[in-house]
């Protein structure tokens, strides 16, 4: 049986990436954690080796864990694009270079993207994937995924969110990700579906 947060624990989330750790936040919020970032607490980004979002992200939480004594929970996402054979995927942030350019990373995307005749309306398939990691001191760990699929937009648009979020667009909607109020985005995002099931296994039920 999986082992629930009790409400009033402290929870590392397993991440320098502040959006990701922003969006984490807000999704515990309701359930009586006290969450801090590994960024606060000083703690190395471990290098990423794994070859799917699973792997990483097992084993960015393991390291938080193991290392602060505390319950860690880990994010590894990425966009995977179907003409550019699921690329960037679990690079994603790499395209990014070392300086966290998203601007250049979807420069790039939209540049491989048209390499291959892909900008077409509505624009090429892609899905964003996200994997949730909760990792435990003794080395005990769970992970939950999440997909939301839709397509790529150029030029992007919006200013909310982070990553490649300004030049998708999920299926059924008009707006980008960057474009929509966190809110909504949370409603439908792969990260929200991820930690649907992660809820669901992990966590005491929120108080109304």
């Amino acid at each position: 049986m999986t082992q629930r947060l009790q409400r009033g624990m402290r929870l590392v989330v397993a991440s320098h990436n502040l959006g990701k750790v922003r969006e984490i936040h807000d999704l515990v919020a309701p359930y009586g954690l006290s969450v801090v970032s590994a960024a606060e607490l000083d703690l190395p980004e471990p290098e990423e080796t794994g070859t799917t979002f699973r792997a990483n992200a097992e084993l960015k939480a393991l390291a938080a864990a193991t290392r602060t004594g505390l319950p860690a929970l880990s994010d590894d996402s990425g966009i995977e694009v179907e003409i550019l054979n699921g690329a960037p995927g679990i690079y994603s942030a790499r395209w990014a270079g070392p300086a966290k350019d998203f601007k250049l990373a979807m420069q790039w995307v939209a540049d491989e993207v048209r390499e291959r005749g892909g900008w077409v309306p509505p624009g090429p398939r892609a899905n964003f994937t996200a994997v949730l990691c909760l990792a435990w001191p003794n080395g005990i760990s769970e992970a939950f995924e999440g997909k939301v699929y839709g397509h790529l937009v150029w030029p992007p648009r919006g200013s909310r969110g982070f990553g490649y979020d300004p030049m998708f667009v999920a299926e059924g909607e008009t707006l980008t990700f960057g474009e929509m109020e966190p809110a909504a985005k949370h409603a439908i995002s792969h990260r929200a579906r991820a930690f649907a099931k992660f809820v669901a296994q992990c966590l005491e039920p929120a108080r109304g």
